[in-house]
């Protein structure tokens, strides 16, 4: 007796575009993963070959929906920009992100980070940066000879991929740009935002009045009978 088996062909398999996870567990934790990620996606808003995303699943192999992992931040050269329901990097040139970020929340576990740290290293990435807010706790990976080597000092540390250097003074991780501008969070840039407006209404403010004051002296001294525009 001959059995027959079936398989599912891979273009009618389902890839979820969410695996029922909350993106942060706190607000300590999502505000870190917006920051990281708004910070990237603002250095490289003019290379349109720079995707950069928040919590999207990602699945490396072709025909296997249970293999998949959602970087709180994650970084791929060589793609275009735009939206996606989740990274398919069969369908990506093949082109695994090169840069990911985790940020930790209490409920993550040892086991859980490990199996991560697996993930990453197993399927192409080439940095890894971790970070525990509460703990203030920063850790790097880089690839080294195809395998993800722990860097020893991380303070300081710049970026080959992003090019963004990372200083852990006691009050917690900061991210510098290429230009030394530091990565800050929503609330921030729209509080800088604010203040340059209003330097800006101060600027134009102060240069109506020294053109008031210019226009009073013109007609002081055409009433004195001095013609300003000879002068």
């Amino acid at each position: 007796m001959v059995t027959e088996t079936t398989t599912t062909p891979k273009s009618s398999i389902i890839y979820p575009e969410s695996d029922g996870q909350p993106m942060a567990d706190n607000t300590k934790q999502f505000r870190w993963i917006v920051t990281i990620q708004g910070g990237i996606d603002s250095l490289f808003e003019e290379d349109p070959n720079v995707f950069v995303a928040g919590d999207l699943l990602w699945y490396p192999v072709e025909g296997n929906n249970k293999l998949r992992v959602a970087p709180d931040v994650m970084v791929a050269f060589g793609r275009p920009k735009g939206d996606r329901g989740s990274y398919l990097q069969w369908k990506e040139d093949n082109i695994p992100p090169q840069v990911v970020f985790e940020v930790l929340s209490p409920g993550n576990t040892v086991i859980e980070m490990i199996k991560k740290l697996e993930f990453y290293q197993r399927y192409g990435v080439e940095e890894y940066y971790l970070y525990d807010p509460d703990k203030i706790d920063f850790l790097g990976w880089i690839r080294t000879e195809n395998q993800l080597t722990r860097i020893e000092t991380i303070n300081g540390w710049v970026s080959p991929r992003l090019g963004v250097r990372f200083e852990m003074p006691e009050s917690g991780l900061e991210i510098y740009r290429p230009d030394g501008r530091k990565f800050s969070t929503y609330l921030e840039e729209a509080q800088r935002a604010q203040q340059a407006e209003e330097r800006a209404q101060q600027e134009a403010q102060r240069a109506q009045q020294a053109e008031e004051r210019a226009h009073r002296l013109a007609e002081q001294m055409r009433e004195l009978g001095i013609d300003p525009d000879a002068m």
